[in-house]
């Protein structure tokens, strides 16, 4: 047996383990849980085959803590969900529109508010539709206080 196929049999089983301990707990699992049940001698292998489901699209990690994993899928031939940006990448989004607006206050042009309005619908293709939904009020009531037709 090649050990690509073996990595896909342990994938697939780590993967599983993970949809079913959250699905009976309502919270992932952490390492120690997976190394124990798996049988895996380390935490490292453990983090290995994690972090490789993490890459190929399989499992998400929402920030650093132990019980963070969410499964995307448990179909390993089947295709991955897009990713959304990362935490760090949308902080740097909602920033890059922050910093528009604010220069919008000191100072409006047809080309920041064409910017606002390409940012703002980047918000709602990356999925953050919270942060769109605030963007988008934000730019009506300015445009409202600037007494502009959206």
């Amino acid at each position: 047996m090649a050990s690509s196929e073996r990595s896909s049999k342990r994938q697939r089983e780590l993967l599983n383990f993970v949809d079913g301990f959250i699905q009976g707990h309502g919270y992932g699992p952490s390492y120690r849980e997976i190394m124990r049940a798996l049988g895996y001698k380390s935490v490292s292998t453990v983090a290995v085959h994690v972090d490789g489901l993490i890459a190929k699209g399989y499992l998400l990690k929402r920030d650093n803590s132990a019980r963070s994993l969410e499964v995307v899928t448990t179909h390993l031939d089947d295709a991955p969900v897009r990713k959304g940006p990362t935490p760090s990448q949308e902080k740097w989004m909602i920033n890059a529109i922050t910093s528009r607006f604010d220069s919008l206050d000191n100072m409006h042009s047809q080309e920041k508010l064409d910017e606002l309005y390409v940012l703002i619908g980047a918000l709602k293709i990356l999925g953050l539709d919270g942060a769109h939904l605030a963007m988008k009020t934000r730019l009506v009531d300015y445009l409202k206080t600037q007494n502009i037709a959206k």
